[in-house]
Formats: C-alpha cells, sequence, structure tokens
C-alpha cells in the first residue's frame, strides 16, 4: 500500500465521519476517485502468485522432459519463489480472516 493509497483511505474516512456527524463531506480529490479499490489489489495479488505457480510448474515440467538451456537452479529459485509468495499470500488471508472475526465479534 502506497502513499497515494493511505491518502485516498483517510479521505473517505473522513467523508464518512463528515456525513455520520450530519455535516456535508469534503469534496474528495481526484487521485482518490482513480485509486483503485480493495478487492481488485486482492485479485491483482492473487493472480500475481497463480502467475509465478504456473511459470514454476511449466519450468519444472520442462526440466523433467529434459528440454534444453533450463537449469536445475533456475528451477529451483522459480519454485522457491512460487512458495514464498504463496505464504505471504495465505499470512494476508489469515489477517483478513482474523479482521473480519474481530470486527464481526464486535457489539454495536
Amino acid at each position: 500500500m502506497n502513499a497515494t493509497d493511505i491518502n485516498g483511505l483517510l479521505v473517505q474516512m473522513r467523508a464518512a465521519a463528515a456525513l455520520a456527524q450530519g455535516r456535508a463531506p469534503i469534496a474528495a480529490p481526484i487521485q482518490a476517485a482513480a485509486s483503485p479499490d480493495f478487492s481488485s489489489l486482492l485479485r491483482q495479488s492473487i493472480d500475481a502468485v497463480n502467475q509465478v505457480q504456473q511459470k514454476a510448474a511449466g519450468l519444472s515440467a520442462d526440466f523433467e522432459r529434459g528440454v534444453s538451456g533450463i537449469d536445475l537452479p533456475e528451477v529451483m529459485i522459480a519454485t522457491q519463489k512460487a512458495n514464498i509468495s504463496f505464504q505471504g499470500i495465505t499470512q494476508v488471508r489469515n489477517k483478513i480472516v482474523n479482521a473480519y472475526q474481530e470486527v464481526m465479534s464486535m457489539q454495536v
């Protein structure tokens, strides 16, 4: 998450707070409207992990078939990158689930 995303989120939170207090919301800057939402960022991350895993699987299959130009270290590095990226997205998912459970257990 970069500074533009954080600023956009802050603007949205301030606008929601102003609406809750009955005031007119402050006009949001154009940058905040153009920033992607959370679901699209999550989808892009999942797609990136999937591409890394497919690349690693393809390299591994090519190495097993004996395709020339593919070395074992290259296959191992691609496999480790896929493993690390999958572990990272799994940790993000776990954090999202924990946050959801925490919000749902709050009393209103």
